[in-house]
């Protein structure tokens, strides 16, 4: 079993007083303690690492904003002393038992350089919290574990994952060349011959975009990393057959299927004079139905699957947006987004 003085969390936070504490308490709280929990308290203008050192963490201001996620974190890195390492968003509680679960594939697997756990937004309540919320059962009900079956999880998510440290530092951190690094760090990993894991039972709660505003901001960052990441690590990736073909499918997915719904298929309603076309929106309720239903219903929430569940298509929609623009500007006009804009 995993030993309390094995593991250091490292937290990122910039303004993030509203949610900084019930962060700390969660991780102070688990099942297994970690040895230390590191808030890096980036230039917060608000009293973030004030709430943070009285919840219990250890805190630390760099002189200067580090202008990403990924610059917080690797500051905190150089601190670490313990065999692991976890990342854990500022805005991210834990279930009581969630580092012990994650933690308990690394046992007896010597390859296994990180493992990332299942996410459920805190907070379920506007139009885009519910379609973030029937994303996440979605792809962590199907997507995550038919990846983790063949061994290449897409995504080791940011908000909360677990490393091993010396694993982590021959990778070189967190990488700050795209807007993705949690999407940089895991490709980099199954590119040098390690292995990440998704663990379902290990539950964490972010707090998601509430508004057009945030989500907006996240959806720009998330698009225009994919693209980068692409970009960056495609060589690598045709080397590795079932890694290549989920990039594939999450690409042609991104140029393809938006191209479909966002200009193809009200452009032939108009033309044809065909109404009805439209419903091709909704075809795939069913494919989408079925895995949201049986996360759901684990979590006893079909309730509140069902009535979420028009959201998501709002949100893949405004998605399809964002994945075309980013494909635009970083491919053919080559200005890639090299500010990170928080949108939680």
């Amino acid at each position: 079993m995993l030993l309390a003085d094995q593991l250091t969390v490292i937290i990122p936070a910039y303004n993030e007083e509203a949610s900084i504490a019930d962060t700390v308490r969660s991780v102070l709280g688990q099942t297994t303690v970690p040895a230390r929990v590191i808030v890096v308290d980036d230039q917060s203008t608000d009293d973030t690492a004030a709430l943070a050192r009285a919840a219990g963490a250890e805190v630390v201001c760099p002189l200067e904003n580090t202008g990403s996620k990924a610059g917080a974190q690797n500051l905190a890195l150089d601190l670490v002393t313990t065999p692991y390492c976890m990342a854990i968003d500022g805005d991210t509680t834990l279930a009581p038992d969630a580092i012990e679960l994650l933690m308990k594939p690394f046992e007896g697997d010597p390859a296994l350089a990180a493992a990332c756990g299942f996410v459920v937004p805190r907070h379920v309540s506007t139009m885009w919290e519910r379609g973030r919320y029937v994303e996440y059962l979605l792809s962590f009900t199907f997507y995550k574990p038919t990846q983790d079956y063949y061994g290449n999880p897409l995504i080791s998510s940011g908000c909360f994952s677990a490393y091993r440290t010396d694993r982590l530092r021959e990778a070189g951190g967190w990488s700050e060349r795209t807007r993705a690094e949690d999407m940089d760090l895991t490709w980099t990993f199954y590119q040098a011959g390690h292995r990440v894991r998704f663990v379902p039972d290990a539950v964490c709660y972010p707090i998601e975009p509430h508004d057009l505003d945030f989500m907006s901001k996240q959806l720009r960052r998330w698009s225009h990393g994919f693209v980068q990441n692409v970009q960056l690590h495609w060589r690598g990736i045709l080397r590795l057959p079932f890694l290549s073909t989920v990039v594939g499918i999450a690409l042609f997915d991104a140029v393809v299927a938006s191209l479909i719904y966002l200009i193809v298929l009200p452009l032939l309603a108009i033309v044809l004079e065909a109404p009805l076309l439209l419903l091709v929106y909704v075809i795939d309720v069913p494919a989408v139905l079925v895995p949201v239903l049986v996360g759901a219903w684990r979590r006893g929430e079909v309730g509140r699957a069902l009535v979420s569940l028009p959201s998501f298509f709002v949100l893949r929609t405004v998605n399809g947006f964002y994945m075309l623009e980013a494909l635009v500007t970083e491919v053919i006009l080559r200005r890639p987004l090299l500010v990170y804009e928080k949108g939680h």
